[in-house]
């Protein structure tokens, strides 16, 4: 990718993260690169062009992240449990308006984030769940695919409205408490003793 267009986009999505979508404008966003709109839009055609590449940056530098996350983790328990540290994280610093504002008034760009984080959440959650068996902390008879395809679908559930009102369920709360529902239901004794032996040491 072009440099400079990496800078507009890591520009923008801090402007957008940081006073929500629909109140920056491509002026605010030229003056802070301190370039004319002219040159902004030799990089995008508009301001929908512009959230639909911040948007597949973002699930490209998420999904680097969970790689060396899985790839770095000594066993299926503790990628679980790292891979739900970033995503308490990540949950942080994306406000909830700005979740809203794409899927209301950038829904093509929503629901493509949605098909690549869908596409590489199964399978990460997929192999986990393969690499806990082969190492005998997650139960032999679970059925992986089913079960994965599960946390993915539930993984929406924690940004619906209609579901948790921001007002009523912090969302670090709710992440926190899918990870224990989710690990509980795939442990075998083996993986339970582990994982409080690991709970205990923090």
């Amino acid at each position: 990718m072009d440099n400079q267009l990496q800078q507009i986009l890591e520009q923008a999505e801090k402007l957008f993260l940081r006073l929500g979508i629909r109140s920056v404008t491509m002026d605010d966003i030229s003056q802070s690169m301190g370039m004319s709109k002219k040159t902004l839009y030799q990089y995008v055609d508009n301001k929908a062009d512009l959230i639909s590449k911040i948007v597949l940056n973002h699930v490209g530098k998420e999904t680097e992240c969970i790689s060396k996350i899985s790839s770095d983790a000594n066993n299926a328990i503790q990628e679980m449990m790292e891979i739900t540290k970033y995503s308490v994280q990540q949950l942080r610093e994306i406000s909830p308006v700005v979740i809203f504002e794409l899927q209301k008034y950038y829904r093509e760009s929503w629901e493509k984030m949605e098909a690549l984080h869908k596409e590489h959440v199964y399978k990460v959650i997929y192999e986990n769940i393969e690499k806990g068996k082969k190492e005998g902390f997650y139960r032999e008879e679970i059925n992986t695919d089913i079960v994965s395809k599960l946390y993915v679908g539930k993984t929406y559930l924690l940004v619906d409205e209609n579901v948790f009102p921001l007002k009523e369920y912090d969302r670090r709360k709710l992440l926190i408490e899918f990870f224990k529902y989710h690990i509980n239901g795939l442990l075998t004794d083996k993986g339970r003793k582990f994982l409080q032996e690991i709970l205990n040491q923090n």
